[in-house]
């Protein structure tokens, strides 16, 4: 989710940046090579963690009924920094250890331009039915080259044991914390993601976005106001200094030990923390809401993965029949039905059956259409670790707020132009 993470309008002028550092040839130039066995053949996808158990069920029911091109799921590491390093490390080498790849949905641009994933095209790929959102993150100048299969936004998981309404600014999270907090033991207000990886670029991003700002332009009053309310929640204990080592599944846990009384997550986290299994001590006694701002609502980010077809596989024909199969309306609400990440096609979250088990479905339907995008750009890993440089700086305490965000912009404003 990541975030995995839930990439509403998209980035499509920063998206229009040039090929220069990629050579003559078009991103979306067909392969002229032909391979002996016409494409076909066992495959191997490079798929994510979080969503392990439900992938394999639905590479199970691929394999069963093609037992001579078989695929076989390869499960990346949760940082999405990492699983971004090692899909960029095959695709260098020009590795075809990897045919079908999950990205995250703002690797789009970076994936195409330098021509590690291939266009897709045809009636295999037809993208009527999809939330536009999501469709958008797998485009590139226009063209598509990765499938939408998860998408999403950040929700406040609260306890609802605890707390009568949900706040709705930050303000009221205060305020209820502070009501609250003094009746439990060993728990704290708020989490998020707030280690130095992408997930700190997706919560920064939140952050400023929530308090009317625009994000990446730094400067703004708003984004100030949206930095100094993280870098006062670790300074005042609103945010637990170990906060600053969580990444998804370290808060989800926190959470799930009754910990903290709100966490900030992705969707996928609903299933996990309801299991009635030991696991978690929380089942039955959270809801979520739509994450708080500065003065109403706030604006979450836009997650999502998407499936995109490795320039260098060799069974390409097979690769792009399992796309369309995995990202197809019956996959995607079999896929639902056993995981909580939200899928990117639009009737799943109108479906009645997944309702029964997801009620936040319609009301993350609306999150999602209303979500901003994380800045995209075809060197996204400058532009994200600039953001966690700063960022980091700020929730750690280790410079002052106008300091780091001056940095963060300086940095930025080559990398966006």
């Amino acid at each position: 989710m990541h975030g995995k993470k839930i990439p509403a309008a998209l980035v499509a002028g920063l998206l229009g940046l040039g090929l220069a550092a990629c050579g003559g040839q078009d991103a979306g130039s067909p392969s002229t090579q032909k391979p002996a066995d016409g494409g076909r053949g066992p495959l191997t996808f490079a798929s994510g963690k979080f969503e392990a158990e439900a992938t394999q069920k639905i590479v199970d029911t691929w394999n069963a009924a093609h037992p001579n091109e078989k695929v076989t799921s390869v499960l990346l590491p949760e940082s999405a920094d990492e699983q971004r390093r090692k899909l960029i490390q095959n695709a260098q080498t020009k590795s075809d250890a990897f045919d079908v790849l999950l990205i995250d949905a703002v690797w789009t641009g970076e994936f195409a331009a330098n021509r590690w994933a291939d266009e897709l095209t045809g009636p295999r790929f037809d993208v009527t039915g999809f939330l536009p959102p999501s469709v958008e993150t797998g485009k590139y100048r226009g063209k598509l080259y990765a499938m939408p299969l998860f998408t999403g936004t950040g929700l406040l998981y609260y306890r609802k044991d605890l707390v009568k309404t949900p706040p709705k600014t930050w303000d009221e999270m205060k305020k209820i914390c502070a009501e609250v907090l003094p009746k439990q033991k060993g728990m704290s207000c708020y989490g998020g993601q707030f280690d130095k990886y992408e997930g700190l670029t997706v919560n920064f991003a939140e952050a400023v976005n929530s308090a009317g700002g625009r994000f990446p332009e730094v400067s703004s009053d708003s984004a100030k106001q949206a930095a100094r309310f993280l870098a006062d929640g670790f300074t005042s204990g609103m945010i637990p200094k170990e906060a600053v080592t969580y990444k998804e599944e370290e808060g989800r846990v926190a959470f799930q030990e009754g910990k903290l009384l709100f966490y900030r997550n992705w969707a996928y986290m609903y299933e996990a923390a309801n299991k009635t299994d030991g696991s978690s001590k929380v089942a039955g006694k959270f809801d979520v809401a739509p994450i708080p701002g500065l003065n109403g609502p706030g604006a979450g980010t836009l997650g999502g993965n998407n499936l995109a077809l490795s320039a260098f596989s060799k069974h390409k024909e097979t690769a792009k029949d399992f796309i369309a199969f995995v990202t197809s309306a019956e996959q995607e609400k079999a896929f639902a039905l056993i995981n909580s990440t939200p899928m990117a096609r639009a009737s799943l979250y109108d479906d009645p059956e997944l309702i029964k088990k997801y009620p936040y479905l319609p009301a993350l339907k609306e999150g999602i259409l209303a979500a901003k995008p994380r800045p995209s750009a075809v060197k996204y890993g400058d532009v994200t670790a600039a953001i966690q440089e700063s960022a980091y700086a700020i929730v750690s305490g280790t410079k002052p707020v106008d300091q780091a965000l001056a940095e963060m912009q300086s940095a930025l404003g080559p990398l966006l132009k």
